[in-house]
């Protein structure tokens, strides 16, 4: 992680003098992605194999961006049933005005035989009452 200067062309030295701090989760892969909800930072990463149903999403929960993150669990991954493998690699996006958050991702559909055939899919993200994400139901029909 490092800290933007005003006009984004270079990186402003933390209080340590260090340009970087480490905050990479266990498991990551790729995918990184961080939002902010009710004053808790939320980061989430892939992990597993991209070309393989062992891929998707987890995160980690802190009160300051830099961390510290551990990870918390699993918000998307495949699931029982025949819609698809390979859920992962994700943003998120907030409705403006409104505590409603979707989860924009890619997946493989069923039946599929090519590994790099994916699809882009948007599903409902909701959240426990502790703010813990609840696991990202995968639907064929999405979002309106």
């Amino acid at each position: 992680m490092g800290k933007l200067n005003g006009d984004f062309t270079g990186f402003i030295p933390w209080e340590d003098g260090t340009l970087f701090k480490e905050i990479t989760p266990e498991s990551y892969v790729e995918g990184p992605f961080m939002f902010l909800r009710n004053g808790i930072y939320y980061f989430m990463w892939s992990e597993g194999n991209w070309g393989d149903g062992s891929y998707k999403v987890a995160y980690s929960m802190s009160d300051k961006a830099t961390g510290p993150y551990k990870r918390i669990g699993t918000v998307l991954e495949t699931q029982e049933g025949d819609i698809a493998t390979g859920a992962g690699h994700h943003s998120v996006i907030k409705k403006p005005s409104i505590d409603e958050y979707i989860m924009v991702y890619h997946r493989r559909p069923i039946p599929n035989m090519d590994r790099d055939h994916r699809v882009v899919c948007m599903d409902k993200m909701e959240f426990n009452s502790d703010g813990t994400i609840k696991p990202v139901k995968i639907t064929h029909k999405g979002v309106k």
